[in-house]
């Protein structure tokens, strides 16, 4: 089936590590046919999935940024459009756990900034660096890849949850706002993943029999990996979803269907 991407140009946030969602988000666009702008704020993983990206057979352009830094942000949209012309397709994926978690009543302000920075500004940011243009062209796709908790919450998560619900308000409102404009903007939420979230500092799983009984609570029995969650960013990137607006599709094995 041709999505109908050839040619395409993504830029793909958070996507240095080999293990995360946007590694394996960027490398699902390159089959396709995309050009990728991937950032992440380790230049060297950055790079290291770019030249996956080119031995697929497309450009690809390594950005460093912040992605809660907006003159880093745009700096590095800049460049992208230097480089490719035009930017059709923004994957918000930059993120991770934070450092705020655990009871809110022990939590600091300064990790709830570190927090709010990496998961909402973001989003904010890259976002507002991105649409102008794709306002300018009538043309785009944005995915923001959020959280179940965004929906249900959770303890221990309350800053975390906070911002995912808030990435998913700002998704269905910039949805509204541009739809009519040629422009998508839509979700994806992915499930716990080992790949990443369950893990420690130092790459282990930190305790493998609690990890066994949030597995527990997953109806498909396994937790979410990359790979489930690349061909739905796909898909919503493509002329395929071109109908959908303002939604958000959980890949989660039925973790959140009631969140």
């Amino acid at each position: 089936m041709d999505l109908q991407l050839k040619g395409k140009v993504a830029l793909v946030t958070g996507a240095g590590s080999p293990t995360g969602f946007g590694h394996a988000i960027a490398l699902s666009l390159a089959r396709e046919g995309c050009k990728l702008v991937v950032n992440d704020i380790d230049l060297d993983g950055a790079d290291k999935t770019a030249m996956e990206v080119r031995s697929l057979g497309q450009k690809a352009l390594a950005a460093i940024a912040d992605v809660g830094r907006g003159v880093q942000v745009n700096a590095m949209v800049e460049r992208g459009l230097a480089e490719f012309g035009h930017i059709d397709i923004l994957v918000n994926n930059a993120g991770g756990p934070g450092r705020a978690g655990g009871p809110f009543v022990n939590t600091r302000e300064e990790d709830w900034d570190s927090t709010i920075d990496l998961i909402l500004k973001g989003v904010l940011n890259c976002t507002r660096a991105v649409l102008p243009h794709m306002l300018e062209r009538k043309s785009g796709k944005i995915i923001n890849v959020s959280s179940g908790l965004g929906q249900s919450g959770g303890p221990g998560a309350a800053v975390y949850a906070a911002c995912q619900a808030a990435v998913i308000g700002f998704t269905k409102s910039v949805a509204a706002e541009v739809a009519g404009q040629g422009i998508n903007v839509n979700s994806v939420s992915p499930g716990l993943s080992t790949a990443s979230f369950l893990r420690g500092p130092d790459g282990k799983i930190p305790n493998p029999a609690q990890i066994e009984s949030v597995r527990a609570t997953i109806p498909r029995g396994h937790f979410t990996e990359p790979g489930d969650v690349a061909p739905m960013v796909t898909y919503l990137a493509s002329a395929l979803a071109s109908d959908v607006v303002g939604q958000v599709f959980a890949v989660d094995g039925g973790r959140f269907m009631n969140g």
